[in-house]
């Protein structure tokens, strides 16, 4: 059985929700995950923190596949993969772009070896410094929102509607309520897989970094996001933003997005 290093956190909130705060990577973050309100199966969602040294760190949002066997062992296998990848690349001194290229691979490789159909979708955001970096794989989302609202950074569903949206066929709003939401194009686990590594984004004071699975992103618009997160303490940005999820799933309401669904959240700021 693998033994992940000591302080990297692994937040799987199976039958009940977890949530954590703390300092890593030079900033505060918070890091949340529940299981769909309406089953009674565990969460297939699983959030990662690796440190990587004291001002960079590694944020990690996998969400198994749902439909697909064992989500939940395919979640936690690409994150353990991952952060054990990590840990042997800090020690050899690699360069963190280089070492989570090479993590992603062996989480990959790791789900396809448990031959039980399993994938996982796989968003990584890298903090160095004052740089931050997104690596993607699937429809779980990341963002970096200025104080003043402004998007500095916004990865791209890999489904037929996120590229519809980035293409501009497709309002992003529209988005939310198209009957080929729920398609995904790309996963862990699987013999075609690709990254999409975004372009370095330079942090400025009191910028945050979103992931979340498509628990929140289902539910939640963008630009409501956006609101909730740019302003106020990193806790009370948090809360507010998973209340609202929460909400939706909980109750529908006309003209609003409401899909039930695993929901996993970390926010991230510098001061």
């Amino acid at each position: 059985m693998s033994k992940l290093p000591a302080d990297v956190v692994l937040l799987d909130g199976a039958f009940e929700p977890a949530k954590l705060q703390l300092n890593v990577g030079g900033g505060a973050l918070v890091a949340y995950t529940s299981r769909s309100p309406d089953k009674e199966t565990e969460n297939e969602d699983t959030v990662a923190v690796i440190p990587w040294g004291p001002q960079a760190a590694v944020l990690v949002v996998a969400d198994g596949a749902g439909g697909l066997p064992a989500g939940k062992r395919a979640s936690v296998a690409a994150a353990t993969s991952l952060a054990e990848s990590l840990q042997v690349a800090l020690e050899k001194t690699m360069l963190l772009r280089t070492a989570v290229i090479n993590g992603i691979e062996a989480a990959n490789n790791a789900v396809r070896e448990l031959a039980n159909g399993s994938a996982t979708t796989l968003t990584i955001v890298t903090i160095e410094g004052r740089t931050a970096r997104s690596f993607q794989i699937g429809d779980s989302e990341a963002l970096v929102v200025g104080q003043r609202g402004l998007i500095k950074m916004q990865t791209t569903a890999h489904s037929p509607t996120g590229f519809a949206v980035e293409a501009g066929f497709l309002d992003q709003r529209d988005a939310l309520h198209h009957e080929e939401r729920h398609l995904v194009s790309n996963f862990i686990g699987t013999a075609d897989m690709t990254i999409d590594i975004g372009a370095a984004v330079e942090l400025a004071t009191r910028d945050t970094v979103v992931l979340a699975s498509d628990g929140l992103t289902d539910n939640v618009h963008i630009d409501e996001i956006v609101e909730m997160v740019r302003k106020g303490p990193l806790a009370v940005a948090a809360d507010a933003v998973l209340a609202k999820a929460n909400e939706r799933m909980e109750s529908e309401r006309r003209g609003q997005p409401s899909k039930p669904d695993d929901l996993s959240l970390i926010v991230f700021r510098k001061p």
